[in-house]
């Protein structure tokens, strides 16, 4: 009780020494636009199964300007290669101006330099650093580079943002990460995203003469310019900056075989349904050509690693198409997929809350459905 009568020292921005203009609203160099809820899917159609491949089918019910100049775009690379979200940033990069790649590491191989060309880049500027794996050197890196460019295009993930938020802090730029998209209105960069577990759509402008935007994989359709570039290799050099953390040792991590699961167009997930038996799921996957994912209760039961963990505090995934079966479809799991382009679910509880957010959706065992969805599969590749 002495506590809350104790008296509280108010301070304002004057004792502080802080000027209001540099703080708030006032100093925002992003500003919120438009934001409202998703709105339900359409064509919603739950299919019950009759065990024979038959099916009775009913509708769910409804839940309620001008281009820049440059537009630099940081590679993501493994082993040399060339990712495929890098594709889809730069096809984005062609409608806000003239793409230029960005490359950290040794120079590129030739073929990736021309893929990179064919994907609208007119140059591609490599700071060969391999200290750039420090997020704070890798920014310095990134900036001297992109010095120039109005926009900058990252991919999404954990290490990019760190990377984009240094960025950001060095030169003034406003920054938006996990983003949809990205256009111009009135000369300034907005960028859409999927927010409060991928139930509202917000589209947000970045007011500063200089933008950062992070892209999600899968957001973005990968497409070859109309007219490819003859990228040239421009070397950039940059002085790093000095840090307190230093790269003593650097061990490979392999890769799991197929598309890694941010970046998968298609992923078929697997929750506790499945019992801990993942053959289905990863068969199907890979008929897919996806890679496979998995709910929180699955890899807590250490059926399968928290690689493959789709939700909140696991991958968040924005694929083309997106199976979840023997998943009941927790706010948490919902929240890492929900803004994927087609959802079809498999549950035997026909009141499970995954129906609610999905396309299309069959009330059975996945031990029952997945074979025949296999199967027929097999049959239209094999007509």
């Amino acid at each position: 009780m002495a506590a809350r009568k104790a008296p509280v020292t108010q301070w304002s921005l004057a004792d502080l020494g802080v000027d209001a203009a540099t703080v708030g609203k006032a100093a925002a160099r992003t500003v919120v636009v438009d934001a409202s809820p998703r709105p339900p899917r359409a064509n919603r159609v739950k299919i019950t199964d009759t065990g024979d491949a038959g099916t009775q089918a009913r509708r769910l019910p409804h839940r309620e300007g001008t281009r820049m100049t440059t537009v630099a775009v940081l590679v993501d690379h493994r082993d040399g290669v060339v990712t495929r979200p890098s594709l889809e940033a730069l096809t984005l990069a062609r409608s806000l101006g003239t793409p230029v790649a960005v490359w950290l590491g040794a120079v590129p191989a030739a073929d990736a330099v021309a893929l990179l060309g064919e994907y609208g880049a007119a140059e591609v500027r490599v700071v060969d650093a391999a200290d750039a794996r420090i997020a704070s050197q890798a920014a310095a890196a990134l900036g001297a580079a992109s010095a120039d460019a109005d926009v900058v295009l990252v991919i999404s993930t954990f290490v990019t943002k760190e990377i984009a938020t240094r960025l950001a802090l060095a030169t003034g730029a406003g920054v938006v990460v996990d983003a949809a998209g990205a256009n111009l209105v009135d000369g300034k960069v907005e960028a859409f995203q999927t927010v409060f577990a991928a139930t509202w759509d917000v589209r947000t402008r970045i007011e500063s003469d200089k933008a950062i935007v992070g892209i999600r994989p899968n957001t973005t359709l990968a497409v070859p310019a109309d007219a490819p570039a003859a990228a040239t290799v421009v070397e950039v050099a940059v002085e790093l900056p000095t840090t307190r953390e230093r790269i003593s040792h650097v061990e490979p991590v392999a890769q799991a075989e197929g598309v890694p699961l941010a970046e998968a167009p298609v992923v078929v997930s697997g929750g506790r349904g499945t019992g801990g038996d993942y053959a289905l799921v990863s068969e199907l996957a890979d008929l897919l050509g996806g890679a496979v994912g998995a709910s929180r209760d699955a890899t807590d039961e250490g059926w399968i690693s928290h690689e493959h963990m789709v939700g909140q505090t696991g991958t968040t995934v924005t694929p083309a198409l997106y199976v979840a079966a023997g998943i009941s479809g927790a706010v948490h799991h919902r929240g890492g997929m929900q803004a994927s382009g087609t959802i079809v679910c498999i549950n035997m509880d026909p009141e499970a809350p995954i129906f609610e957010i999905s396309d299309f959706g069959v009330v059975g065992s996945l031990f029952d459905v997945l074979p025949q969805a296999i199967a027929r599969i097999k049959e239209h590749r094999g007509a």
